[in-house]
Order: C-alpha cells, then sequence, then structure tokens
C-alpha cells in the first residue's frame, strides 16, 4: 500500500514537470497529453491504495489537463465522474456535487465524438445524481432544481419515462417546501406529456390528481377547483369516469362545507388506509402530511 502512494507521488512530480517550467536554456510548452497519462497513472495508484481524498485531487488535475487536449471535453468529463466516484468513498458530498456538476456541463455543452442525445443523457444522468445528492441531504430546493434541470435534458434525449420521474421529483419536493403552485405547473406538465404517449397514458390520471390535491393544499377556492377538474377532464377525456377524479370532485366542497365525517374517510383514503369503493391508488406520499394539515383544525 505505501509503494502505492510513493508511487503515485513520484508520477504526479513526473506530470507537474511536464506542464511547462523552464529547461536548461528555454521555456519549454506544456505536454497535456504526456502529463494526462501521468496523472492517470497517478490516480488509479492512488486509488488502489484507497486514498480516495488523493485519488480525487488527482483526477481533478487530470480533468484539466484534458482541457487542454483535442478531446478535451470527452476525458476531461470522465474524470471529473471518476472524482466523483472517489470523493463518494469518502462521503465528502460538496466535493461530489462539484465534480459532477462539471461533468454534467461539458456533456451539456456536446463532445466531439459522442451523439447529441447520448450527450443530453449523459448530462441528464450527472444532473439527476446531483439532485440525489441534495435530496439525501434534506435540501428540497437544490434539490428541485437539479430535477428540473435533469428532466429537460431527458426531455432534449427523448426519454420522456427518466424525464417524468425527474420531474415528479421536483414536484414532490416543490410540494413538501409549500411550494405548491410550482408543484401544480409541474405535475400539470407531466400529465400533458403523458398522454402524447401511449406508455404513459394512463400514468396522467395519477399527476392530474396530485395537481388537485395541491390546489386543495395551497387554499383555491371551490370555484378555482371546480374549473381545474374540467380543465383536466378536457385534457384527458377519459378522467371523468375514474376514481382520481371522483376523489377530486368529493374533496373540493368537503373543504369548503368542512364536513368532518366525509373528511375523515377522505383522508384514510389518501393515505391507503380505507377499504372505499373505486378507491385510487396515491403513491405520492409527500402529498399527504400537507393535504391532512390543510383540512379544518376543529375537525
Amino acid at each position: 500500500m505505501g509503494d502505492l502512494i510513493v508511487r503515485a507521488k513520484e508520477l504526479e512530480k513526473e506530470s507537474e514537470k511536464k506542464l511547462g517550467g523552464w529547461g536548461f536554456f528555454y521555456y519549454k510548452e506544456p505536454e497535456y497529453e504526456e502529463a494526462a497519462h501521468l496523472l492517470h497513472e497517478a490516480a488509479n495508484c492512488y486509488t488502489a491504495a484507497k486514498c480516495w481524498d488523493e485519488a480525487g485531487a488527482t483526477y481533478i488535475k487530470l480533468a484539466e489537463c484534458h482541457l487542454k487536449t483535442k478531446l478535451k471535453h470527452e476525458f476531461a468529463a470522465n474524470s471529473y465522474i471518476y472524482a466523483a466516484i472517489c470523493y463518494q468513498s469518502k462521503q465528502n458530498i460538496e466535493k461530489v456535487i462539484d465534480s459532477l456538476e462539471k461533468a454534467a456541463e461539458l456533456f451539456e455543452k456536446g463532445l466531439e465524438t459522442v451523439p447529441g442525445n447520448q450527450c443530453n443523457q449523459n448530462a441528464a444522468k450527472r444532473y439527476r445524481e446531483i439532485a440525489e445528492r441534495y435530496e439525501s441531504k434534506q435540501n428540497s430546493e437544490n434539490a428541485i432544481e437539479f430535477y428540473e434541470k435533469s428532466a429537460q435534458l431527458f426531455e432534449k434525449a427523448q426519454l420522456l419515462m427518466s424525464a417524468n420521474h425527474c420531474n415528479h421529483k421536483a414536484a414532490q419536493h416543490a410540494a413538501q417546501v409549500q411550494r405548491y403552485s410550482k408543484a401544480i405547473k409541474i405535475y400539470e406538465k407531466i400529465a400533458s406529456h403523458s398522454l402524447n404517449d401511449s406508455l404513459l397514458k394512463y400514468q396522467a390520471k395519477r399527476y392530474l390528481l396530485d395537481a388537485g390535491i395541491c390546489r386543495l393544499c395551497r387554499g383555491d377556492d371551490l370555484d378555482s377547483i371546480t374549473k381545474a377538474i374540467e380543465r383536466y377532464r378536457k385534457l384527458d377525456p377519459t378522467l371523468s369516469e375514474t376514481s382520481e377524479c371522483q376523489l377530486l370532485a368529493s374533496v373540493a366542497p368537503s373543504f369548503q362545507k368542512e364536513d368532518g365525517a366525509k373528511l375523515k374517510i377522505l383522508v384514510s383514503v389518501v393515505m391507503g388506509q380505507a377499504s372505499y369503493t373505486c378507491t385510487p391508488k396515491i403513491t405520492d406520499y409527500t402529498l399527504v402530511d400537507a393535504f391532512c394539515s390543510s383540512l379544518p383544525q376543529n375537525h
């Protein structure tokens, strides 16, 4: 193990010599490709020795070196990803996020040897990973930002299912921090996109229900909610006969009348605890607490 670390340090020193400085009588031009090769070997040695911080830092140097070569974006992006993997081993989330963001930005700019759709997909995956890191830190605001970035690029790559997943996560976090207007906009967007895809159109009713619940949590009046339900019916003609639509239509007046008995049943339905005719399957439990806290307090 010690030999690997010694070897890694030697390789780093050799790479530094390749990156410029003075010869005996003249200034040396940086030899980026040779330096990159040495840094790659040094990073491998640090990785084998499980010196994760040193390995991550070396991969960052390698990425910066690659940015000076002909295939700069492709190899630099991959080096940043390897750096993120190393930093993840030490649970250094800040450096993981920074490395992944740099990789994503390079993919998003486009690579010389990779098709556009593949670049968008690779960038989207990195942004999704960043969102997941923020999610693990319970940082909903940043999670929303990066899930939306990821979704936009998945859409460009024509991967609608992945885009919907990321948008759904963004909507969940928006609802969690009571940004209901944003959550509604995203849920309605996912529903609209789903209806244009034969494989996903049956999920649209779920997203429209989530949007409706957010409207209730936001405190929309009965007239506004009724108009929203009508818009949802026009958007998805099959919605009228669904349990999702029936639930929304029942919930709205119950909120206005503060019908405690009816609301108790509806809360049980939302939480999946009731045996109820035509009960919709609600899986977005992020909305449950918000839904319950929006109920009239005297019931």
